[in-house]
């Protein structure tokens, strides 16, 4: 790839509106960043909207930041060391900055998560249940905050541990684990969606939820009450297919009420390490999300913009805020896959419509 067209991806990625769905469907759409940057201010337009791309100044001033920190970038199907796990999902990052061990990135993983607030007793056992994971081939992943998530990369930085941070690569959060975030960069590796430089705030970690749920082949919440964030990760990972593992807690603490629940919902109660390996062990075939479609060289050919603006002005007519399949919507309006999606592309691009994991669509509430 030549510079120009990591230059152009790289504006994409950091546009609004384009997230990582839309992202891959402009890739599938054009085949190359830079003719999806020319063509993207006519999609606005006719979906109704002004779009004003990311700047190739900013796209520069983040590559030499990223270079700055002795990080990489690795996009999304382009990079060596993009995981493969991640990959296969349609909502990957288009692209994550990375620093460290590029190698543990498609080595087995599991994620241990769990309260920011932990008591004693839980960080104690979810650092013993990372070492000993760690020592059977496991590489631990998780979100680098306080209690739990410190606890089990504590526990992991001899045999392997990646931190998935919610703001920049270049961002310590919580303070405190400077130190922790130093020894996981040179033993380790550390992984951010964001661009360096940006400062977490609370809209960002369940971004990071989803990417730490992906990696994992399961997720262990090893303590969390009843509003936990490590909550959302459980159910990123259940919706992908994954193993969702809780430790069970005494029914008096508040903070086992999380891991109750799980429990209760159906999550597989594990005690130690072997269970968690016992659990893992039984993964056959985990089944995946539905794909976007590939556009071939004939669906990259002229579309009949007609028939596109037709099933535009439909999905504004139709869509609500209640996501529907997109194969569902080619079906209702009886018109070629690629005029559905061509459609939804421009709705996106113009910030009216969104995608969801598992190829739906919903409209956007407008301020």
């Amino acid at each position: 790839m030549d510079q120009a067209e990591q230059m152009a991806r790289l504006r994409l990625i950091r546009t609004r509106n384009i997230g990582p769905m839309t992202y891959g469907l402009l890739m599938r759409r054009y085949g190359s960043a830079t003719d999806a940057v020319a063509a993207i201010p006519a999609m606005a337009k006719r979906g109704g909207r002004h779009i004003s791309l990311a700047s190739l100044t900013s796209a520069k001033a983040e590559l030499e930041l990223i270079d700055a920190t002795g990080a990489i970038l690795l996009l999304w199907r382009d990079s060596e060391y993009y995981p493969d796990r991640l990959a296969q999902y349609d909502d990957a990052p288009a692209c994550v900055t990375a620093k460290g061990n590029l190698h543990l990135l498609n080595q087995p993983m599991i994620a241990i998560v769990g309260a920011r607030n932990a008591s004693i007793n839980a960080q104690r056992h979810a650092q013993k249940m990372a070492a000993e994971l760690g020592q059977n081939g496991y590489i631990i992943v998780s979100g680098m905050a306080r209690g739990i998530d410190t606890a089990a990369h504590r526990g992991a930085l001899p045999t392997g541990t990646i931190g998935v941070v919610a703001g920049g690569i270049d961002m310590i959060y919580p303070p405190e684990n400077a130190d922790l975030f130093d020894q996981v960069a040179a033993t380790g590796l550390l992984l951010a969606e964001m661009p360096p430089g940006t400062h977490p705030t609370p809209r960002h970690f369940p971004i990071r939820n989803r990417v730490i749920a992906s990696l994992a082949l399961g997720v262990v919440v090893a303590e969390a009450a009843h509003r936990s964030g490590s909550l959302i990760t459980a159910r990123e990972a259940a919706d992908r297919g994954s193993d969702v593992m809780a430790v069970p807690g005494s029914p008096l603490n508040p903070r086992s009420n999380g891991c109750s629940r799980l429990i209760r919902d159906g999550a597989t109660l594990v005690q130690n390490a072997a269970d968690v390996i016992k659990c893992i062990s039984r993964q056959t075939n985990v089944e995946m999300p539905p794909s976007a479609p590939e556009w071939t060289d004939g669906m990259r050919q002229t579309i009949d913009q007609t028939a596109v603006d037709n099933v535009r002005e439909s999905l504004l007519r139709d869509l609500s805020f209640d996501p529907v399949t997109i194969d569902d919507l080619i079906g209702w309006y009886e018109q070629p896959a690629p005029v559905v999606w061509a459609a939804i592309l421009e709705l996106e691009i113009a910030g009216l419509v969104t995608r969801h994991y598992g190829n739906r669509v919903a409209r956007i509430a407008q301020q």
